[in-house]
């Protein structure tokens, strides 16, 4: 009956061209929210929700969603959609905030501010259900107009990051169906089945009913409340500590470990928010562009709100509180003796330097807090305010290594002194909030600014260390033999970018050994200060004071190495940099020219240092990437190292991501993930906007791991373990972009592919399955059509 209703009604709008208002009444939000343990919401739960989370929030999701259409939750839906983009360099002025929960709490708030329903929000009756609701004839345009059989589209379909985006109301539908008939949804992808449209379809004739998200359970809401209580003890030391915790863990999904908890499966999740209500209270959160706003109230609270969208892998950082997180928080913070005279300023000036607004509290605590979760740190500004960005990313190489200063090494409260006389050359750009005029002679500013505060810190470390120890291995930190968040390896793939644990693949080009004023000032910049809706001045000075901040960490990194290679390798690192640019490396960044301590025995010093560090940290190295922890054969293991073998403008023909699934031939053996991630060189990364004039193609590679890295696949294959010898064979024989075809020809699953669905539902079972907790829902916007 569903089937043949829709039908007819889309004939019939054919037909007509309705006038909605005149025929369904003038439209209104409509209550949709029903009972959790309704019949309704039941199914919604089990049956429609699963259906809206694997075949559209992996296209609608985060601030890059297609017409910010973010179906992760049940009011990101009914919100709908807006024709303005999120994304959108140019811009000069700053663009208002349309952040999910907190810059409007109801849809017709929502209206208020431009977003258009894709649920019929008239007479709720099945016939206007169905023909006044975007969703309904999107699924049904697409019955109508199947995605075309052949394995590559034409040209008429656009799939790149800034496509063609019409986002109809319901009042533009009958032109949008006559003018891109094939554009139905799931654009570019095959027809769901038809049982999953008929579960849909009856859901929309029925009025879309949908529940709120299944509240924590009595244990989670024990340690809500243990942890609330801590956050807001009234003591000046206890506020500026939770201040401090919260402007570094407002983007985290935090969840709870306590052994009485009894995790098993999926934890809630929570955000960290000021509410103006106290705990017990419903949250009432305080939505400001950063964390560090003034929230203009006398009094608010922190409070730790439940994560009400579907997780997505893009923005999803996981950070577990438990009884012993918070014991070793009291540990650095609470217990020490220090005092603190007075709360800092909200002020621009003061709030968006941590060195300056922080002063009060510990050096040591606050280096040791980032560097007990270190992966998240660093997560944070890759997976935090953006979802993608090339003008934010294409500030670091494709794969480097990085290790962190060990905050055992001096005598930090001395530091913070130092930190203290250097206030003028620590301001960061987000003192100039969302609009920048003239980011370039800012930036000639700020690097006046690097500069002097560089040659004061070598001059401090020159008195602070009489032996030099700050110049051998020493001064890496080991994560004190248990935390594995001592080394990181950091994949950048064209405009998004992934963090891991470890050091992953040979060596590479860079590196990185980060301090702790360094790791506090990407923070601030790039997390904390960020804003996506930010003007163009904006975006484009915290992408070039993020050279700066690049630079002294590759900068720490080459002081370990002998004076004169560490001239060779910044010519190399940034061949036919601009003169500007290179002055600056030159006589600010490399000025320090004490001799390293560290003793070499070959000609080839950062081959020798690389490996020295990776020994210092393989106590704490997890393999979770390794291709030896695969299931499969030994034979096969080896067969896919062959794989990275594979450089050059070989290796340039593939694409950023490719997650490959392979079918083990011992049939109790589960399907192994693995990713295929190719690393673009470049002559250096501080030109703007002519990435590929700075591309060396013949340094390319190729990095195989086991398991699934980042969060925008590009292409999958799918392989049997027997054909593992024929594929890798077919692989490094790939020379054209005719010999990759015909290798996705055998393995590949493309978008258009029937089998597209079943595919992606085995890849993401399996990938919760393997990691409940790490796991979310992945993007596939950026598959490619080849």
């Amino acid at each position: 009956m569903v089937i043949f209703l829709c039908v007819i009604l889309s004939g019939c709008a054919i037909f007509v061209g309705f006038n909605y208002d005149k025929l369904y009444g003038k439209a209104q939000p409509q209550q949709r929210m029903v009972e959790t343990n309704s019949v309704q919401a039941q199914s919604y739960i089990n049956e429609v929700k699963p259906i809206i989370d694997n075949r559209c929030v992996v296209c609608h999701a985060c601030y890059d969603a297609p017409c910010q259409l973010k179906m992760s939750s049940a009011e990101g839906i009914d919100r709908g959609a807006n024709k303005d983009k999120v994304y959108q360099g140019t811009r000069l002025l700053s663009a208002n905030t349309t952040r999910m929960f907190l810059d409007a709490q109801t849809t017709a708030q929502w209206r208020d501010k431009g977003f258009t329903p894709v649920l019929n929000e008239r007479s709720q009756s099945p016939a206007a259900n169905i023909q006044a609701g975007v969703i309904a004839r999107m699924l049904l345009l697409k019955q109508s107009h199947p995605l075309p059989t052949e394995d590559i589209l034409d040209d008429s379909w656009d799939f790149s990051l800034d496509h063609n985006q019409q986002c109809p109301s319901i009042e533009e539908m009958d032109s949008y169906e006559e003018d891109f008939p094939k554009w139905g949804m799931p654009y570019g992808l095959p027809q769901i089945s038809n049982n999953e449209n008929n579960i849909l379809l009856q859901w929309l004739v029925d009025g879309a009913p949908m529940t709120a998200v299944a509240p924590p359970s009595s244990n989670e809401l024990i340690a809500v409340e243990k942890w609330e209580t801590f956050l807001n003890k009234k003591s000046l030391k206890q506020q500026l500590t939770s201040r401090y915790i919260f402007e570094h863990l407002f983007v985290s999904h935090l969840y709870f470990e306590n052994e009485e908890i009894g995790l098993q499966g999926v934890p809630t999740f929570f955000k960290l928010v000021r509410s103006k209500t106290a705990p017990g209270e419903v949250v009432d959160v305080i939505a400001t562009r950063r964390p560090y706003d003034d929230p203009k109230t006398d009094s608010f609270y922190y409070r730790l709100e439940q994560v009400r969208e579907t997780i997505v892998d893009k923005t999803h950082m996981p950070y577990a509180l438990s009884d012993k997180k918070l014991e070793r928080i009291k540990s650095l913070f609470i217990e020490p003796n220090y005092t603190v005279s007075a709360l800092p300023s909200y002020k621009p000036s003061v709030a968006a330097n941590p060195l300056i607004a922080f002063t009060e509290l510990p050096v040591e605590a606050r280096y040791k807090f980032m560097l007990d979760n270190a992966q998240n740190t660093i997560m944070a500004y890759i997976k935090g305010p953006v979802c993608r960005g090339q003008l934010a990313l294409d500030v670091i190489n494709d794969r480097f290594w990085v290790f962190f200063v060990d905050p055992d090494m001096s005598s930090l409260s001395q530091l913070n002194e130092f930190y203290r006389s250097q206030a003028d050359n620590l301001t960061l750009p987000a003192e100039e909030e969302s609009n920048t005029l003239r980011p370039v002679s800012n930036w000639i500013k700020y690097a006046r600014q690097q500069g002097r505060f560089l040659r004061a810190k070598n001059a401090f470390l020159e008195e602070e260390f009489e032996n030099n120890e700050h110049l051998t291995t020493q001064l890496i930190w080991d994560g004190n033999g248990t935390n594995a968040n001592a080394s990181l390896t950091v994949f950048r793939h064209f405009d998004n970018a992934s963090v891991v644990k470890g050091l992953i693949g040979e060596q590479p080009k860079t590196a990185w050994v980060i301090s702790y004023s360094l790791l506090e000032r990407i923070h601030y910049l790039l997390v904390a200060g960020y804003d996506v809706y930010g003007n163009f001045g904006h975006q484009l000075i915290t992408r070039m004071y993020m050279d700066l901040l690049r630079m002294e960490g590759e900068s720490n990194f080459l002081t370990l190495l002998p004076t004169k290679n560490r001239h060779q390798e910044l010519a190399d690192w940034y061949q036919d940099a601009s003169l500007y640019l290179t002055d600056h490396l030159e006589g600010n960044i490399n000025e320090f020219s004490k001799p390293t301590e560290v003793i070499y025995t070959t000609n080839d010093p950062k081959h020798e240092l690389l490996q020295m560090l990776k020994q210092r940290v393989a106590k704490v190295t997890p393999t979770r990437y390794a291709l030896e922890s695969t299931q499969l054969s030994d034979e096969s293991k080896a067969h896919l190292q062959r794989i990275n073998h594979l450089q050059g403008e070989n290796a340039s023909i593939f694409p950023e991501l490719t997650y490959i699934v392979i079918e083990a031939a011992d049939t109790s053996v589960e399907p192994q993930l693995f990713t295929l991630i190719r690393n673009s060189a470049h002559k250096n990364i501080s030109s703007l906007f002519d990435e590929e004039s700075n591309r060396l193609y013949k340094r390319d590679n190729v990095t195989l791991v086991n398991g699934l890295l980042g969060s925008y696949p590009n292409a999958f294959w799918r392989v049997k373990e027997a054909e593992l010898p024929a594929l890798v064979a077919q692989v490094l024989k790939v020379k054209t972009n005719a010999d990759y075809k015909r290798l996705l020809d055998n393995y590949g699953v493309r978008r258009t592919d029937p089998a597209f669905w079943a595919f992606s539902d085995t890849l993401m079972t399996q990938y919760k399955k393997n990691h409940p907790i790490d796991a979310g829902i992945l993007d596939y916007n950026r598959i490619q059509n080849r």
